[in-house]
């Protein structure tokens, strides 16, 4: 548990936020490899740089302070930080997985882990009763993303974690979209909290990384053996660029999300624009399960045009919003799922779950809302296809 009151002073003082050697108020880039022993089996806390760094230890404190757990776990990136908690599994478990992933989570699964005769099954997470229907006797996790990528998918994490736990299984949550500032969900009974910390908590889209944080020691003891054991760590430099991203997570999350919630009503009026996906509307169908477990909808958005419009064109048009891979940045991005953050899912699966060759999604950033919004309007008034 967090020694403050509120998130917004945790992020900043959270952790391990001075240097007790020299009193620094940021946290040293320790960038050495290994550590002089004072004596065979003298230490001074530390002795190889992939078992156990200072600079990385800080951030390892503040994210686990900061999701409520137990111990925080860094990783070289997202992926990096899922595979460790995926080797948790044996051969011949099953993960269950929202209906709608992240692609590379979908293609670790499909690709890499299925090499181990580690399965998985796409579950209707959004509604208990049916994911309660596909549980077999072979499933030890479930692996949920509220909202879900792309389609803003919400879960309800609680009802999910307490029908999981009743057969024993692992709850890991991707709380990537919405970060521990929004959302926490170890307080909603999940087990394991994964980040792709490239995004919103480091915020400036210059580093890549992963975090991990679980609810037991047990757990704790078992991810710090694999971490060492593969070695998929985040460098010391990267850990300090992610302190500092976080440092300033509040402010910037509640601009991006001020942002984005002006953006979703302006593409829900728009004549042009045919589905908006934004859980932070009330029209949207996860709205009162997302307010219950969530401080707001998050910054993330997809959306479909009409038929009449060229989005290839659209995406030539933009000036200020980038078309580019990832999300979570200071500056706004769009991304055409079907072919880049989802193109490792095959075409028919894509289509079962509701992510059409349409569907546009948005990351909305902290510049003016002004500009951002003209930007979109400009962009789809030269989408449409002139009869």
């Amino acid at each position: 548990m967090s020694k403050f009151t509120n998130t917004e002073t945790a992020l900043i003082h959270g952790g391990i936020s001075i240097d007790e050697r020299t009193g620094a108020v940021n946290i040293p880039i320790y960038q050495t490899s290994t550590y002089k022993q004072d004596g065979l089996g003298k230490m001074r806390g530390y002795e190889y740089s992939r078992t156990g760094n200072p600079t990385r230890e800080a951030l390892e404190a503040l994210i686990a302070e900061l999701e409520g757990g137990v111990a925080g776990f860094a990783f070289g990136s997202g992926m990096a930080a899922l595979t460790a908690v995926l080797s948790l599994l044996h051969s011949g478990d099953r993960v269950l997985i929202s209906s709608n992933v992240y692609g590379g989570t979908f293609r670790l699964l499909s690709k890499v882990f299925d090499h181990f005769d580690i399965a998985y099954t796409i579950a209707d997470t959004e509604h208990p009763d049916v994911y309660e229907t596909q549980i077999t006797d072979d499933v030890k996790a479930v692996i949920i993303e509220s909202p879900a990528n792309p389609l803003m998918t919400i879960t309800d994490i609680r009802e999910i974690a307490e029908i999981s736990h009743r057969y024993g299984h692992l709850v890991i949550v991707d709380n990537t979209f919405m970060t521990p500032y929004l959302q926490k969900p170890l307080e909603l009974g999940a087990d394991i909290v994964v980040h792709s910390a490239t995004k919103y908590l480091g915020g400036h889209s210059d580093v890549v990384s992963g975090l991990v944080v679980v609810n037991t020691k047990e757990l704790a003891e078992q991810i710090a053996f694999i971490q060492n054991s593969t070695g998929g760590v985040l460098g010391p430099f990267d850990s300090f660029l992610l302190i500092r991203g976080i440092k300033t997570l509040a402010v910037r999350m509640d601009r991006h999300v001020y942002n984005a919630e002006k953006a979703a009503e302006f593409l829900l009026a728009h004549k042009a624009v045919k589905k908006v996906y934004y859980p932070g509307l009330e029209s949207d169908k996860g709205f009162a399960v997302n307010r219950r477990q969530a401080k707001n909808g998050g910054a993330m958005i997809s959306f479909e045009l009409h038929e009449n419009y060229d989005i290839e064109k659209f995406f030539e048009s933009l000036e200020l919003v980038s078309l580019a891979e990832s999300l979570g940045g200071v500056e706004s991005l769009v991304c055409h799922p079907s072919t880049m953050t989802h193109a490792s899912i095959p075409a028919d699966i894509r289509k079962k779950v509701g992510i059409t060759d349409g569907l546009i999604r948005l990351s909305i950033g902290i510049e003016s809302i002004e500009d951002i919004l003209a930007d979109i309007a400009h962009a789809i008034e030269k989408a449409e296809v002139q009869k």
